[in-house]
């Protein structure tokens, strides 16, 4: 099992048994609102950076259907990303405030970019998300805490794409 501790919170890596009760009220996390991001980008020859205070830098391009490469990631896989991204990181926190223990959980994105009268944006957003949950836990609950974890994802939240959702869980063996 693979795991580390960042200001205490356990981030244990897929395949390895999630405890959900480390803290019982996400607020003694999550600073006060509203909270500031920052990112910046830069061309170097065809490629662009991305950078924010304290992170590594990320090697961007346009991707294949524009022309690009295809084998970074570009602005378009990053919003799809950012999606699949909250969303997990959105369920763990119900999932530990509701005291859920689950074995894993995984969430693909994909998103529909197409031409409107007011210009070229993403008109969909289709997500599906999965949980495997320990024998004799709560499936029903498991699949509540997901669709949870869909309607307060804050990056869907801010796009005005329409976006699909489906939920999934599945009970582990009993070994």
């Amino acid at each position: 099992m693979f795991a580390w501790k960042l200001t205490g919170i356990n981030v244990v890596m897929p395949g390895s048994r999630i405890v959900s009760d480390l803290y019982s009220d996400w607020n003694e996390l999550m600073k006060p609102l509203p909270h500031t991001y920052t990112a910046s980008a830069r061309l170097s020859e065809d490629e662009v950076i991305i950078e924010s205070a304290g992170l590594p830098g990320l090697t961007t391009a346009a991707p294949a259907d524009f022309g690009g490469p295809g084998d970074l990631w570009s602005p378009e896989t990053l919003l799809v990303a950012a999606v699949s991204d909250c969303f997990i990181l959105t369920f763990k926190a119900i999932a530990r405030a509701s005291r859920l223990d689950y074995d894993g959980v995984r969430c693909e994105v994909s998103g529909v970019l197409d031409k409107l009268d007011s210009g070229t944006c993403f008109t969909h957003i289709n997500i599906v998300a999965s949980a495997t949950i320990p024998n004799g836990a709560d499936a029903d609950k498991a699949k509540k805490l997901l669709e949870k974890a869909e309607s307060n994802c804050l990056i869907t939240n801010s796009l005005k794409a329409e976006v699909s959702f489906e939920a999934e869980v599945e009970v582990a063996n009993a070994s």
